[in-house]
């Protein structure tokens, strides 16, 4: 077990006492870190820490910037049997699967520095006698606040692109899965990060999370986790009229036409809610069928559904809480009425769930319209093109949406009338570090990842100059 303090300034942080708290291995219940319970005065300090270090770090070249974002890069490759031991002990992933997040981590910071020298900022015709143009400025200290399903690409993915824009840091990240995210603050000043740029302060949502939301000098939030606590950010926010991104819950619908190419199909429905033990926003966790084909999609599904191992193809489920309510929801499909087709019920050591999949849903029901975050499928129905937009689209979520189909026009039409942020077509969860991420309704606004971060993490000033 490993015991961490808060960083701030460029160095650990151990406070003098004070509560401390654990995070607990999924696999076998034993403790993998112990954390610092933060507070209103550790957040003031590590605030104070990137302010101080803000006007350096905005006044350096962007292509700077982006060398030091670089050897960030390097610097996770180097560690990545380390940070991927730490991801897969605290978060309950498999080996491979812990590998795969340290190598998705880097790559932000790798994509990040080679934006560093594209030109931003445009000029305005004004007409004779005046010159215009913007320029894209940082808003100084950030907060990011993380979840526990993947926290090092999670903190990696808002740090890279808002340090690149000339920003500063503080990030709270969850207190089940804190390890990564200290570790990242030490491999990046390591790596030449100013002291202060980045600042981690661990502890609870109420305990840490909330002063940085409140802090007078935090110009911008950027959150990922439960629509609950996205909602009771934003109330806080609005009060100081503070920008946020915000990526929340979702309830991602996958449609498939009986022109799809079937087997590619059910493999790809499969991987959509078992990806991370189903424990991400925009998991497929709602399988639209077209009705002549429902039959025999629906075994094909659950012949894909067999060559699953839990604890191999995907792991735990990061909390026991979590791992409660998921089984929450078997009982409450029953009352509903689903039928069970597979799965339902924990399996084997730890909080290991079953891959679990409901036909006969309806979209009224609980499994179809509640974010379970755990390894379960909701299979529903429908008999024309547009039936299936209207099923897709009766969601107050709106982070993705997928398209099974052999015909390039439907594919396109379809894409482009359901109510989210991305859209996959015959594949899930394509986009990498180069496309935008973000969603609609309920599941959030502000976008992620690609170009569209840097905007996100920048605010404009347009200059007219008189000649």
């Amino acid at each position: 077990m490993k015991k961490y303090g808060h960083w701030i300034g460029g160095a650990e942080r151990v406070p003098d006492g004070g509560e401390r708290l654990s995070s607990t291995s999924p696999w076998t219940g034993s403790t993998v870190a112990e954390i610092a319970a933060g507070d209103r005065s550790d957040v003031e300090a590590a605030v104070e820490s990137a302010s101080a270090a803000f006007a350096a770090w905005k006044s350096l070249k962007p292509g700077a910037r982006g060398r030091v974002m670089a050897d960030i890069a390097d610097g996770l490759r180097a560690e990545r049997e380390l940070l991927a031991q730490l991801e897969g002990e605290e978060a309950g992933k498999p080996a491979a699967q812990s590998l795969r997040e340290i190598d998705a981590a880097a790559s932000y910071f790798d994509f990040y520095s080679g934006l560093a020298n594209i030109p931003s900022g445009e000029v305005i015709d004004l007409g004779p006698g005046r010159h215009g143009y913007t320029t894209h400025e940082p808003y100084g200290v950030i907060g990011v606040i993380t979840p526990w399903n993947a926290p090092l690409n999670q903190a990696a993915r808002a740090v890279a692109p808002a340090l690149l824009a000339g920003n500063v840091a503080v990030v709270k990240p969850s207190e089940f899965t804190s390890a990564t995210t200290l570790e990242l603050a030490r491999i990046a000043t390591a790596a030449g990060l100013p002291d202060g740029v980045l600042n981690v302060v661990t502890g609870t949502g109420q305990g840490a999370g909330q002063p940085l939301v409140e802090h007078r000098d935090v110009r911008k939030v950027a959150f990922t986790g439960s629509l609950r606590a996205g909602r009771e950010i934003g109330r806080i926010a609005a009060d100081r009229v503070l920008p946020l991104t915000l990526e929340l819950g979702g309830k991602s619908a996958n449609i498939v036409f009986a022109d799809a190419d079937l087997p590619e199909a059910a493999a790809g429905a499969v991987r959509a809610f078992t990806a991370n033990a189903g424990q991400i926003c925009s998991a497929g966790t709602r399988l639209l069928v077209a009705e002549e084909i429902h039959e025999k999609f629906v075994a094909l599904v659950l012949e894909e559904v067999e060559k699953v191992r839990p604890g191999e193809s995907y792991g735990q489920m990061t909390t026991q809480d979590q791992f409660e309510k998921v089984q929450s929801y078997f009982e409450v499909a029953r009352e509903d009425g689903a039928t069970l087709a597979a799965g339902g019920a924990a399996t084997g050591e730890g909080w290991l769930i079953e891959p679990t999949v409901y036909t006969d849903v309806t979209n009224t029901m609980a499994i179809a319209r509640e974010e379970v975050f755990g390894p379960v499928l909701a299979v529903l129905r429908f008999n024309t093109e547009d039936e299936a937009i209207s099923i897709a689209n009766d969601s107050e979520f709106g982070l993705a949406a997928g398209v099974w189909t052999g015909d390039v026009a439907r594919a396109h039409r379809v894409a482009s009338q359901l109510e989210a942020g991305q859209v996959y077509v015959n594949d899930w969860l394509a986009g990498l570090v180069e496309g935008p991420f973000g969603g609609v309704k309920s599941s959030g606004y502000g976008r992620e990842k690609g170009m569209e971060a840097l905007r996100h993490y920048t605010q404009t000033r347009f200059v007219v100059v008189k000649l």
